[in-house]
């Protein structure tokens, strides 16, 4: 299971699935910053290691649907990431808005963080050392927790950083070993983070009688996440927090 702080008493913990990306452009500060006034416990965001190294946060290997740029993260320098436009996609009012840094996100979002160690190779090209570096640096490591569904990040973070807390994420277009966690055991993780869809009465009891947090994406429909949490889901990952905490409007505690 997760540390306490990673629980809430009377009603689920409330994650802002890339910020509260309804609204703001995904993986930007500014979607990091209405996720926390909408109230979020937490925020999921994902990590990349650019050309130059440095851990960005930025969902998709191209950099087109969000920037324009037609490069891949992963051959494009901070230098030039750093130029560009990653929020008038959404709206006029968030033009200038940048990729950012992974160190940026957790100085601009001080609860706990979500990072999903984006990779889906076998060589991770140092992703999971360097977000390591950063959220030690960051003096976060408390309120952190690495997620992936690539069972190799989570290995290596298992081995560089047990101290930080560690999720495995899965969904129904994986084969079966992946989609029923069987790594789960090897890898030491303290939650689960199923596809809502996978995410069963029988299932979710099955995961906590194996001692796991359960967390579940994407679940924008509040009645929808009622029935989750009360078939034992701990954590629910959403784009709308506002509309969720409105479900549970108890306080942030």
């Amino acid at each position: 299971m997760l540390p306490a702080h990673f629980q809430r008493m009377g009603r689920p913990l409330i994650w802002g699935h890339r910020g509260a990306s309804a609204e703001a452009p995904e993986n930007t500060l500014a979607a990091f910053r209405l996720a926390l006034q909408q109230g979020a416990d937490g925020v999921e965001l994902d990590a990349q290691r650019c050309a130059s190294g440095e851990a960005v946060v930025v969902h998709d290997e191209s950099l087109e649907r969000t920037t324009g740029h037609a490069g891949l993260v992963t051959q494009a320098p901070w230098s030039a990431l750093r130029s560009l436009d990653a929020g008038s996609w959404k709206g006029e009012r968030f033009r200038g808005e940048r990729v950012p840094l992974l160190a940026e996100a957790l100085a601009a979002f001080p609860r706990l963080v979500n990072v999903e160690l984006k990779c889906e190779d076998a060589d991770d090209r140092g992703l999971t050392v360097e977000v390591v570096r950063v959220v030690r640096e960051a003096g976060a490591a408390d309120r952190v927790l690495l997620s992936s569904f690539n069972p190799l990040c989570l290995w290596r973070a298992r081995r560089q950083a047990p101290e930080i807390a560690r999720a495995l994420l899965f969904e129904r277009e994986q084969r079966w070993p992946l989609r029923s966690a069987l790594a789960a055991p090897a890898l030491g993780v303290a939650a689960l983070h199923p596809e809502h869809v996978l995410a069963t009465p029988a299932r979710v009891r099955r995961w906590r009688r194996r001692g796991y947090s359960v967390g579940c994406w994407t679940v924008d429909d509040p009645e929808a996440a009622d029935r989750l949490y009360q078939s034992g889901v701990s954590g629910l990952i959403t784009n709308r927090p506002a509309a969720l905490r409105a479900k549970w409007p108890a306080p942030l505690s």
